[in-house]
């Protein structure tokens, strides 16, 4: 199925929905700013949590941890790389990569070594939204929260290189 989110939501506002490709809503996103480090969490339309996100301060490079139902399920860490960003992904559901351009919002997430999602910004005619394919059988709100987490670390790194 594919889900449509729009391209750094959060330097405008602390909530969104992510909808479905026939503009279903399908999850709500909420996030806390004014605390030390980001805090994010993805809610099913029922209000119920499904994943909790939260931004390790005091790192040199960014650093995430993903929570579901109070269990740490994944880490993803920016790691230092000179000519395309990488991120290692450490995760109890699988091995995770990600390849292709995310700064471009056309990258591809590898699980165990087989493709589970495509995230592609040209599926839309509007700028500042991208969507993500994600496989069947996949745990959707997991990477939906992993594609938000890329998304907010690349506008990180642009305000920090733009100050």
């Amino acid at each position: 199925m594919k889900y449509q989110i729009r391209q750094n939501v959060f330097s405008i506002r602390s909530r969104f929905i992510i909808k479905d490709e026939h503009e279903q809503p399908r999850y709500t996103v909420e996030g806390k700013f004014f605390s030390l480090g980001k805090q994010l969490t993805l809610y099913n339309m029922q209000g119920v949590e499904e994943i909790y996100i939260e931004q390790k301060i005091f790192r040199f490079l960014p650093e995430y941890h993903f929570y579901k139902k109070r269990q740490h399920i994944a880490t993803i860490k920016k790691e230092i790389s000179f000519l395309r960003p990488r991120y290692y992904i450490e995760s109890n559901q699988g091995h995770y990569e990600i390849e292709g351009n995310v700064f471009a919002y056309d990258f591809k997430i590898i699980k165990n070594k087989k493709m589970i999602a495509i995230v592609n910004k040209r599926w839309f005619s509007f700028g500042d939204t991208y969507g993500v394919e994600i496989s069947d059988c996949e745990d959707v709100s997991f990477i939906l929260a992993l594609v938000i987490v890329l998304d907010q670390i690349h506008h990180e790194d642009q305000k920090n290189h733009s100050s």
